[in-house]
């Protein structure tokens, strides 16, 4: 093999430990920022600001990912879905994972320095640590989505932070609403595996729900578009944000469809389609500002 082929080779693993391949998880988290970020510039965020957030937004989750794939490196290869990730397959070391995980959280470093101030840099910290301890809350927390919705909205203060200095209390309930999606669609998630987390100790909502596993998805659902329509109300939003609001609800409620029997596919697919659910709320609050100018 050719010295460029093994490193296309090399480079093709990172991308999988980094799940590039896979970018619904880039997406649902860059859509609450991208919420924030309209909300805080006032509809009108600045195009460097804008593209610092969706990067940082790429780096931040490809740098969750590998440090998810290495607390699970050994509970992976038991899990039919993850036993051919990197780590658990063994194809990168982990001394590789650790300095990729490194270089990507510098990145992220590096790209807020613009804009970098002491209120902005202590949240950096706190979402670091958020995105690094994640993974281990698995072992003991009974619904580690709720801790994942912070980590994955944390976007959302560190948003108002760059663009206004400082957080509003609107900030904080916009982070509740993401709450409560996370838990929603990631209990989808969860619902795909929830038999092998069973077998091997994982805590996740699925099981701590149990029988009333897809009531409480859907009361998650009900709580996210509550919040979301008090901060449009809040705002003074009008009817194109509450019809982004009507269609997320009627995304959920297609969930519903999907979910109500448990099959891990159809649960799989549910948690793909909440991309949807987040870009129809982004669309609502862009278009509210783009009729008010």
């Amino acid at each position: 093999m050719t010295t460029l082929a093994l490193v296309k080779e090399r480079l093709d693993r990172y991308e999988k430990l980094m799940r590039l391949d896979k970018p619904i998880g880039i997406l649902l988290l860059l859509w609450p920022t991208l919420w924030a970020v309209w909300i805080a510039a006032d509809g009108q965020p600045h195009w460097m600001i804008v593209w610092i957030f969706v990067l940082g937004t790429v780096l931040m989750r490809s740098a969750g990912c590998v440090v998810n794939d290495y607390a699970d490196r050994d509970l992976d290869p038991h899990v039919e879905r993850t036993k051919a990730r990197p780590l658990a397959a063994r194809t990168v070391s982990v001394r590789e994972a650790l300095l990729l995980c490194g270089f990507l959280v510098l990145c992220a470093f590096l790209l807020i320095l613009p804009i970098l101030t002491p209120l902005l840099f202590g949240l950096s910290v706190a979402a670091l640590f958020l995105a690094g301890s994640y993974p281990f809350t698995k072992r003991f927390f009974a619904i580690p989505q709720a801790y994942l919705g912070v980590a994955f909205g944390f976007g959302i203060p560190m948003a108002f932070a760059a663009i206004q200095g400082q957080i509003p209390p609107l900030a904080w309930l916009m982070l509740a609403a993401n709450i409560f999606w996370a838990i929603a669609y990631d209990t989808e998630y969860a619902l795909v595996d929830i038999e092998d987390d069973r077998k091997i100790g994982i805590r996740t909502s699925a099981l701590t729900f149990g029988r009333f596993d897809i009531a409480a998805i859907m009361v998650c659902y009900a709580a996210t578009l509550a919040l979301l329509g008090y901060v449009g109300w809040q705002l003074g939003f009008g009817w194109p944000y509450a019809l982004g609001l009507v269609v997320a609800a009627g995304i959920a409620g297609y969930h519903y469809t999907l979910i109500r029997g448990r099959e891990r596919m159809r649960c799989f697919k549910a948690f793909l389609h909440n991309n949807w659910l987040g870009a129809a709320v982004f669309a609502g609050i862009v278009a509210d500002y783009w009729m008010k100018r």
